[in-house]
């Protein structure tokens, strides 16, 4: 079983969430999680340890994440892209010490599944789906089926199987943002598919197996099991076994 990922800590949200550039093509996604690094070490002046002890995780992790933020604002800024902010693995607080009175928590989908499945109005929930078995498909690309879910007020209100029409690969993020989907669980996925799937503000639950429905009720309960690198690796003669088997890179379904 993956083992699920520590949930950064944060303590206020941005005011804005978008940031356009001219003519932009492309868009960056930088998480709150990584904004939140950006605030603490390049607003606030905290090094690297106090930033880590703010967020809760380890100091190597803080600079994982300070670094992937820089990186992303520097792309953004030098080849002309859209700032789009949100996700992350991520939990709340309301310590006025370290942040502020900006909360809107309505708006905010939680990375991990919902932190209070109240607090969130609307959302939908896609699945790789197993059409014959209902268990999640592994292989992002190969999948034929999503199971769309779609929760009101912390509990499904609706769920529908959807054909992906023989789409495949990054073309399938177009399939889920056409379908409006807010997040994705699935098992195995590749770099390309994840890209995309940021680039369209869905956020991935990646490395899961076992019934679509009972991941859709763990998401909602915030005790969905996860992967966050997860990786789907196509190479030669693994392709028709679906991915390469190289220990922890494909979910369940592939690897360990």
């Amino acid at each position: 079983m993956p083992r699920p990922q520590r949930k950064r800590t944060i303590y206020q949200l941005p005011e804005c969430r978008t940031f356009t550039a001219e003519h932009a093509a492309e868009t960056v996604v930088v998480t709150l999680d990584e904004l939140e690094a950006v605030r603490l070490m390049d607003q606030e002046g905290l090094d690297q340890a106090a930033c880590a002890d703010r967020l809760h995780v380890a100091r190597t992790t803080a600079q994982n994440i300070i670094r992937r933020a820089r990186a992303k604002i520097a792309d953004a800024l030098v080849n002309g892209k859209t700032i789009q902010i949100g996700g992350g693995s991520v939990e709340f607080s309301d310590d006025r010490k370290f942040g502020c009175c900006r909360w809107d928590v309505e708006s905010v989908p939680r990375v991990g599944g919902l932190k209070n499945p109240r607090e969130v109005k609307q959302m939908r929930i896609a699945v790789c789906y197993e059409n014959e078995t209902g268990e999640i498909f592994q292989h992002f690309g190969r999948t034929e089926f999503f199971k769309i879910y779609d929760v009101e007020n912390g509990a499904v209100k609706a769920s529908q199987v959807v054909s992906t029409n023989g789409e495949g690969h990054g073309a399938l993020a177009g399939v889920l943002n056409r379908l409006h989907a807010d997040a994705l669980i699935c098992g195995g996925i590749g770099g390309g598919a994840q890209m995309a799937l940021a680039e369209a503000g869905i956020r991935l639950y990646g490395g899961c197996a076992g019934n679509a429905d009972q991941a859709a009720a763990d998401f909602i309960a915030g005790k969905l099991h996860y992967q966050e690198d997860v990786r789907c690796d196509h190479h030669g003669e693994h392709h028709e076994g679906g991915c390469a088997h190289e220990a922890g890179t494909c979910g369940h379904g592939c690897g360990s």
